[in-house]
């Protein structure tokens, strides 16, 4: 820190008590400076030799037949006039940039200016100013922040201005030119570690991050801190990311962790400013800069100290063009008054649409419709849209734990998401089956409605299983999981027997890449399966039952329930996962081409089979 020292007598100002000062001298005082509860007593002729307002003072207190001066308002208090006179003394004095300002405006006040002597303090501190404390960076931001306690003085000296201007120019300067001290506390970056890790000791001392002015400016107060960061901005050199970091940091150092804390009398009004302020920094790229997951607290922040309505669209707004990069956890946005939920749905299904408006209309995604075979084929050219697709199962599978929520928001939800969003079912398929769970007073209509949701043919081979033994299901969603496994394992180990020459990561059927694919590309093989099945099913049916075929391979075939079932989950052509009829019963489902004793028997063994794993 620079200083600056200023006359060369000693000092023989002393203090009785709190309230008064005086000058250990032979010569007694003549005059009275009155500073509130504080009194000066001094001499007048040092004192109106440097200041012209003084003299204006003494020459009416004369007048009036008294010795008495009256200074109100007088800016920096007690502490800058004892600066002013000092000097006007000679006596020694060190001004820093904890106490530049206060002189400066003191000075400026008693008109201690060059018409009433030359080399007056007013001068003086205006070089020290220009010349040493706005050229360092720390000093700078001290004097800064001692101006918020001096307007409108500071600011109409030019010394707010002239602050903010030196260290928006500073924050622009290469990193490689900087030669000055700064405060870095923040955890690298896992890249940043490892180009630190192959630097060397010089390298790492020499080596400045692009950065390197966030963490000091976060002492400024939120209105000064605005003015930095928007002459910062406007300096048109700093990158987004860099902005959005400096924001983060700032957030961090000023918004309390407790939700209790943040709330409270003390604090709301604050971080109120501070959210509010910090969202009409974001950077001009809709929040490019900042994380999806730091604009998801900011947001429920903003929702807690009941920021303004702009402020809280504009976060939606910034967070629906990067949803794709949230987590669940970021979203569980606690719901409040008048919502019973635990969870505030209503939020997210909001962010939802926000971010497929903007993926409809973006030309960084293109969404190919065809007609292939009757069936509705789409191509997605973004890979965005699938992260958003899991983390809405995922978010959906953690609200479903609620009792409050009603069906409707949860279908609404997952009826968001287009179908190729999602390769997979296994993450519906868990979040409505922890619905089930936690709503057993569902009815027949709505547990349909409710599985209605997932395709069965998108279930992986472990999501089958487990859906094969869930007694939560209805009973035809479980015939469709037991049927589709099954065709599923009948194809694989035909396709494999006649592509025996084949590399096996080229086969169609290989794992569950067949079930990966559209509907379109799996109907007519799986129509041309049944038919095979159909075959089989009357060559065994003369022997009274299903035998195994292949044994060594250990592949079964499906256990027939009856050609009135398969035809149901095959009318219309297509649609073999939706839900077009009522939940098929007990007797609705006995086989036809069995015997009736054996045909029971299976029936009862494979209801009793039905448990749930979750």
């Amino acid at each position: 820190m620079k200083f600056m020292k200023l006359g060369s007598k000693p000092d023989a100002l002393q203090a009785d008590g709190n309230s008064i000062r005086y000058v250990s001298s032979e010569l007694a005082t003549d005059v009275t400076i009155n500073l509130g509860d504080v009194k000066f007593y001094l001499h007048k002729f040092p004192l109106l030799s440097k200041s012209n307002r003084l003299q204006k003072l003494v020459s009416k207190a004369n007048e009036e037949n008294s010795d008495d001066i009256y200074l109100d308002n007088f800016p920096g208090g007690p502490k800058a006039f004892e600066i002013c006179a000092k000097f006007c003394y000679g006596m020694t004095v060190t001004l820093n940039a904890y106490n530049v300002v206060a002189a400066r405006c003191a000075a400026e006040y008693l008109e201690m200016t060059e018409d009433v002597d030359r080399g007056n303090l007013v001068l003086k501190i205006e070089v020290f100013l220009s010349s040493s404390i706005l050229r360092r960076w720390k000093d700078s931001i001290i004097v800064l922040q001692t101006c918020r306690s001096l307007l409108p003085w500071s600011e109409d000296l030019k010394i707010v201005g002239r602050c903010i201007d030196s260290i928006a120019s500073k924050t622009s300067v290469d990193p490689a030119y900087i030669t000055w001290s700064y405060t870095y506390n923040r955890k690298l970056t896992e890249t940043d570690k490892i180009i630190e890790d192959k630097m060397t000791f010089l390298e790492k001392i020499e080596s400045v991050p692009k950065d390197w002015w966030v963490e000091d400016i976060c002492e400024l107060d939120i209105d000064l801190y605005k003015r930095v960061m928007v002459a910062v901005k406007s300096k048109g050199r700093m990158d987004g990311v860099v902005i959005g970091e400096a924001l983060k940091t700032y957030a961090l150092r000023w918004i309390p962790d407790s939700v209790d804390t943040l709330v409270s009398d003390a604090n709301a009004s604050r971080t109120k400013s501070v959210v509010e302020t910090i969202v009409c920094l974001l950077p001009y790229d809709n929040g490019f800069g900042c994380s999806c997951s730091f604009l998801l607290k900011l947001l429920r922040v903003a929702i807690l100290v009941e920021a303004n309505e702009s402020s809280r669209e504009e976060l939606m707004k910034s967070i629906g063009l990067k949803l794709h990069e949230a987590s669940v956890k970021d979203l569980l946005i606690p719901a409040r008054s008048p919502q019973i939920t635990t969870y505030d749905v209503l939020l997210v299904q909001g962010l939802l649409s926000q971010y497929m408006n903007h993926e409809k209309g973006s030309r960084g995604m293109e969404v190919v419709e065809e007609k292939h075979g009757g069936e509705d084929k789409c191509i997605l050219a973004c890979g965005s849209l699938l992260n958003v697709g899991k983390l809405m199962d995922g978010y959906l599978g953690e609200i479903a734990h609620d009792p409050n929520l009603g069906l409707s928001s949860f279908v609404d939800l997952s009826q968001s998401i287009p179908g190729f969003a999602r390769p997979d079912h296994d993450g519906l398929y868990r979040a409505i089956d922890i619905y089930l769970k936690e709503h057993p007073d569902l009815t027949k209509a709505e547990r349909k409605k409710l599985c209605a949701l997932m395709d069965v043919r998108k279930l992986t081979a472990d999501a089958s299983m487990h859906a094969a033994q869930n007694e939560r299901l209805p009973l035809r969603v479980v015939v469709q999981v037991l049927f589709f496994d099954q065709v599923r394992s009948s194809i694989s180990f035909q396709t494999l027997g006649t592509n025996s020459g084949r590399d096996p990561t080229q086969s169609p059927m290989n794992g569950d890449g067949r079930c990966e694919k559209t509907a379109g590309d799996r109907c007519q093989p799986l129509k041309n399966q049944m038919s095979h099945l159909r075959i089989k099913e009357e060559e065994l049916h003369e022997n009274g039952k299903l035998s195994k075929k292949n044994s060594k391979s250990g592949i079964q075939l499906l256990p027939s329930r009856s050609r009135r079932i398969f035809d149901k989950l095959w009318s219309g052509g297509k649609g073999l996962g939706e839900n077009r009829s009522s939940e098929t019963s007990g007797s609705s489902s006995s086989p036809t081409s069995l015997g009736h004793g054996d045909t029971k028997s299976y029936s009862l063994s494979l209801r009793h089979q039905r448990h749930s794993v979750s």
